[in-house]
């Protein structure tokens, strides 16, 4: 059974392995590189840690490079999607081929299309009198990161006009904000598909946030299940107690694994590592639903 390779590894919180399955780095918009979230992992007595930065897996490589011990990395990204009535959805896909050319080109043409995105919610704060301009946010930019609001939000950190990411995202950022702007995306279903025929699973992330703005209703499951939707993301910090209940209902409806993720950004976000896990019977679940086994360890580099 998988769940026995946990006996080998040094367990934490009273023998609970911790499993970790939202992380993200420097090659998207977290202030740690690749090699510093795996120390980070170390230190926090993290057993599992998935990579899942935004529309990209440039990370990989230098994290799998970092290693060491019985820690395992699961390889993955969170992909940017908007449904058909413009709600953002962020859909992680875990232990899928990365050489897939379907799935690289679909994180490409994301990537692609957050720039033009950026260019006209710089001209929105601008036309109210907020200064900030590509420049600024270029220069905050960790080399090869995916641009991302929380990079607009730096650069305005920087130039006084906020103090925080944080709040940065509480008050001119966030998807109710005059100046938030939506980019072309795939929807859901769509990056479901091509994430499943990479032989990985899907796993929306973060689904009833209602701290960041408008959310999913109950309702939409069903579509994304028949594209083949493999978990639910229940256990998130922006996720209220109910919310985080009727996730759980829905997961154990349609037979979804249920994951907890820290969603952790280094210090560009309040998030810590393992404030919010898997349970090791939940991650043997979803690790079924690939067609791999594509987890690495530092005896399989």
């Amino acid at each position: 059974m998988r769940t026995r390779r946990f006996a080998h590894q040094t367990l934490s919180r009273g023998g609970v392995a911790l499993i970790d399955l939202h992380t993200h780095t420097t090659c998207s918009d977290g202030t740690d590189t690749p090699r510093g979230l795996i120390n980070a992992a170390l230190s926090h007595g993290i057993n599992v840690i998935a990579l899942t930065d935004h529309d990209s897996i440039a990370g990989w490589p230098e994290a799998i490079s970092a290693l060491r011990g019985d820690i395992e990395l699961v390889p993955g990204a969170e992909i940017s999607c908007l449904t058909d009535s413009g709600i953002s959805v962020h859909m992680l896909g875990l232990l899928f081929d990365g050489t897939n050319t379907d799935l690289l080109t679909m994180l490409e043409q994301t990537r692609d299309d957050r720039i033009p995105r950026m260019v006209k919610m710089i001209e929105l704060l601008n036309n109210a009198g907020i200064h900030v301009s590509m420049q600024d946010i270029e220069e905050v930019m960790p080399h090869g990161a995916t641009m991302g609001r929380p990079h607009l939000a730096d650069a305005l950190v920087k130039r006084g006009v906020i103090a925080s990411r944080d709040e940065a995202f509480k008050s001119l950022l966030n998807n109710e904000s005059e100046f938030y702007v939506a980019h072309i995306a795939p929807t859901p279903e769509a990056a479901i598909a091509r994430i499943r025929a990479a032989g990985g699973v899907a796993v929306i992330a973060h689904p009833c946030a209602s701290r960041r703005g408008e959310t999913l209703q109950s309702d939409a499951f069903a579509s994304l299940v028949a594209a083949g939707l493999s978990g639910i993301e229940v256990d998130h910090r922006d996720q209220n107690g109910d919310e985080r209940a009727m996730l759980r209902t829905i997961a154990l409806e349609l037979d979804l694994a249920m994951t907890g993720s820290s969603d952790y950004h280094g210090s560009g976000k309040l998030n810590t590592l393992g404030e919010c896990t898997t349970s090791p019977e939940q991650w043997e679940k979803l690790e079924s639903m690939a067609n791999a086994r594509r987890v690495m360890r530092a005896r399989d580099k």
